[in-house]
């Protein structure tokens, strides 16, 4: 027999449904709202007052997808091996972005795991998977999951997830998980049969805001926390990425964001390992990851797209959108970026039409994510293109050397190591015929606003779609892409030899950089890192110090004359000034 619980504050009667047998369940005079009673072990649902059965709130796993029944999981069962991981902290670290189900054809976390050794001679410390909660179909980004206690089971469930995350361990390779707590998917979606899960008190983009400061979030909040912490201690996770936290609406005196924050120090403290958040925001206020003894929120890092948006513009040279503010000057866009932190710290935004930010402290570069590319500045373009469809391999080079020669905590996206030539795109599995249709032409109305003809725009709901998207993994050895990959391997083992290209203090950083020659030149420590946009013929860039030797080039770059270093079109270099012997990455 199995002792099942569900919260339901406003059911007057609440029956367990296991293998088509009706179990009454009755109030727990201890937990208000909560309701409890004893039926076999088994594929399981609760009926709300005779109403049809509806998976648990808190599933563990979802067989049949989100409309079907709950299953037990026995966490103890899963047999980890007997590697020892004390885990390891964000500072310090290389990032890498992964989706399970286009990573490899197979789409699984066993076909990924079989792909670990890449990333390890890569050199990244964490392997970052997007979301991974059940949604409806087969194909998705994952940011339409519902069940945040269960596993996408075309991905391998509760136990492809384990075996993936016991695999990295093993390589050493820590595993951060994308989870969504700001909103679910619209298919799939019981929580409000429950109970107030989402609040009308405020609006997000996707409707309805969940319930955080409105009567019931203290069980809301619970319910968020405890699926934080499961997958921290079930799936020994070591830290989690958040989606967009800026859209948590949350007016209580205890932010959830802190609470939350709290809990998983204390998890942390509790096994021994250094379990971590990090948040996507777009605020630019430096409380999110400042301490919460000095009124902060208590994450460890943020995603920061002002970097990448310097960066994108000076590579390329868009200006739409909110590209605008950063294409006024690349160049300065980067430098600002580089030595600030945030493009954005309190001035003028002439896309938002205001001011935005406020100033990062200068001593804590690491608690911001750098990166060229990520799911969402590759896969939100109408074509999913990538960097590498349009720019040069030298373009490409020089955008990963600054990422990971940078201040910041770098984070690279699955493929960009070697230019990978398929796109990634956005696609989805709606079993929803309705539903299916209406993402459809919404992603043609989006794009066609900005010029873009229907027919151009990828169906997400087509097969194609998803598998255009997916790796090719005979690309790393064709030899185009084999320099590149070598590039990304060299810079990072030379990040690890060199101490001063990962001292995250800002106020140290010095950027240097001439628009009409097109080159821009980063000071860190008695390291230069050179980088050549465009041009026509080879430019003498001052070094400020006598030249001591090349560590990594990419392009047409050598030392020149008098401390100077010569670039060509669209190259770049990292080397050593003063009179101290070079590393040797």
């Amino acid at each position: 027999m199995t002792e099942y619980r569900v919260w339901a504050p406003a059911a007057e009667r609440v029956e367990v449904e296991v293998a088509r047998g009706v179990h009454p369940m009755r109030p727990d005079p201890g937990r208000p709202g909560w309701w409890r009673g004893e039926a076999p072990t088994g594929d399981y649902g609760f009926r709300l007052d005779g109403g049809r059965a509806l998976p648990d709130p808190r599933s563990p796993r979802q067989p049949d997808g989100p409309d079907g029944p709950s299953r037990p999981v026995d966490h103890t069962a899963f047999a980890w091996s007997d590697t020892p991981w004390s885990g390891r902290p964000l500072p310090g670290a290389v990032l890498y972005e992964l989706h399970v189900g286009t990573f490899t054809p197979a789409g699984t976390f066993d076909a990924a795991a079989e792909r670990l050794d890449h990333l390890v001679a890569l050199g990244v410390d964490f392997v970052e998977l997007m979301p991974v909660c059940p949604f409806p179909g087969r194909y998705g980004w994952g940011y339409d999951g519902v069940s945040l206690w269960a596993v996408h089971e075309p991905y391998g469930g509760p136990d492809g997830l384990k075996r993936f995350v016991d695999a990295a361990h093993r390589k050493g390779l820590g595993v951060v998980l994308d989870v969504v707590h700001n909103h679910l998917g619209p298919s799939g979606n019981h929580l409000p049969a429950f109970g107030p899960y989402f609040t009308e008190r405020h609006h997000t983009p996707w409707g309805a805001a969940v319930n955080l400061d409105a009567p019931g979030s203290d069980e809301v909040r619970a319910y968020l926390i405890g699926s934080a912490l499961a997958w921290l201690r079930d799936y020994r996770i070591d830290g989690l990425r958040l989606d967009a936290v800026h859209a948590l609406a949350d007016d209580r005196a205890l932010p959830f964001l802190e609470e939350l924050a709290c809990e998983v120090d204390r998890l942390g403290a509790a096994t021994g390992r250094p379990l971590f958040l990090v948040g996507e925001s777009d605020l630019n206020d430096p409380r999110t990851t400042g301490p919460r003894q000095a009124g902060g929120l208590g994450l460890a890092a943020q995603w920061s797209d002002d970097f990448h948006h310097g960066l994108h513009t000076l590579l390329t040279g868009e200006s739409q959108g909110y590209y605008g503010d950063f294409a006024e000057d690349p160049y300065a866009a980067v430098a600002r970026a580089l030595t600030r932190g945030w493009f954005h710290d309190g001035g003028h935004s002439s896309f938002r039409g205001r001011r935005h930010g406020r100033p990062f402290p200068p001593a804590y570069g690491h608690r911001l994510l750098g990166y060229l590319q990520t799911h969402d500045q590759v896969g939100n373009r109408a074509t999913g293109d990538r960097l590498s469809a349009s720019l040069s391999p030298g373009r490409l080079a020089a955008g990963a050397a600054l990422v990971l020669t940078s201040p910041f905590t770098p984070m690279l996206f699955m493929g960009e190591e070697w230019g990978a030539s398929t796109p990634w795109q956005y696609f989805t599995d709606h079993t929803d015929p309705q539903l299916a249709e209406a993402v459809r032409q919404g992603r043609r109305r989006e794009f066609a606003e900005h010029g873009w003809a229907a027919e151009d725009v990828p169906d997400p709901q087509a097969r194609s779609t998803v598998l255009g998207s997916t790796l090719d993994w005979t690309e790393p050895a064709q030899a185009r892409h084999a320099a590149l990959l070598d590039w990304y391997r060299r810079l990072i083992r030379l990040r690890r030899s060199a101490p001063e290209l990962m001292d995250p203090d800002l106020a140290a950083v010095r950027v240097g950089y001439d628009r009409e020659q097109g080159w821009l030149l980063v000071h860190r420590g008695p390291y230069r890192v050179a980088v050549r946009i465009g041009g026509a013929g080879p430019v003498a860039v001052g070094l400020d110090a006598p030249y001591a030797g090349t560590l990594a080039a990419f392009g047409d770059a050598r030392p020149g004359g008098d401390g100077s270093l010569v670039l060509g079109p669209d190259s770049v270099a990292v080397v050593r000034v003063g009179r101290a012997p070079a590393l040797s990455p």
